[in-house]
């Protein structure tokens, strides 16, 4: 079977196969900016203890991480929005590990800049089985290093040519984005694994994570 990357590297091939040579020198430049900004140096990291919070999530409703760490460890993966299909697929992928992780006595998660109600629509489109969280202006993603602005001709890209309205998604007009990372938190709210890229075409496979949750 795939790896999820594998398939990714597909899905890739597929949407860039395309795009017009000045978008993808654009969205692979941004890329390259972001990696040699040293943002990776500021990712939070094992060992130190995840923030607090308390967001609503897709239905409004408040999830805070007190709560969801008083039942056990917290599995936590930061997705971008409804508009990117690599974090869709990333999703997707991880619907097929919830039941396993719960089992093993942990929760599942997501964290999205974007409101309520286009966290509601991806679920229901993905038929997700964990709930999505609003993080409001990527407050909680700068806390853990994540938190980025998109570069101006990438905006640009983004909003003229692609059409993505991301002050429309996220009620902000920041222009901004959390890196998609991954993040088991034990109960005692340490982070005991984490795995991110600047590249949003490069996902964390689940895998490693569940072995990681097995030892504690």
């Amino acid at each position: 079977m795939a790896t999820l990357n594998e398939r990714l590297e597909q899905l890739k091939e597929r949407l860039e196969g395309s795009m017009p040579p000045e978008a993808l020198k654009i969205m692979h430049g941004a890329t390259d900016d972001l990696r040699a900004s040293g943002i990776m140096e500021k990712v939070a990291k094992v060992d130190d203890t995840f923030p607090s919070f308390t967001l609503v999530n897709q239905d409004n409703a408040e999830v805070s991480l007190a709560d969801l760490l008083a039942k056990g460890p917290v599995v936590v993966t930061f997705y971008r929005g409804v508009w990117c299909p690599y974090c869709n697929a990333d999703l997707a992928n991880l619907k097929k590990y919830a039941e396993e992780i719960e089992s093993l006595g942990a929760s599942v998660i997501a964290i999205s800049p974007e409101k309520p109600e286009f966290l509601k629509d991806i679920i229901a489109k993905q038929r997700l089985n964990y709930d999505i969280l609003h993080d409001a202006n990527n407050e909680l993603a700068a806390e853990l290093g994540l938190k980025f602005h998109l570069q101006e001709d990438l905006k640009v890209l983004y909003r003229d040519a692609f059409k993505i309205d991301l002050a429309g998604h996220q009620g902000n007009d920041e222009w901004a984005l959390p890196m998609p990372a991954r993040f088991l938190i034990d109960k005692d709210g340490k982070i005991r694994f984490v795995e991110t890229d600047p590249d949003y075409r490069i996902r964390p496979e689940v895998e490693p994570l569940i072995e990681v949750l097995k030892s504690i």
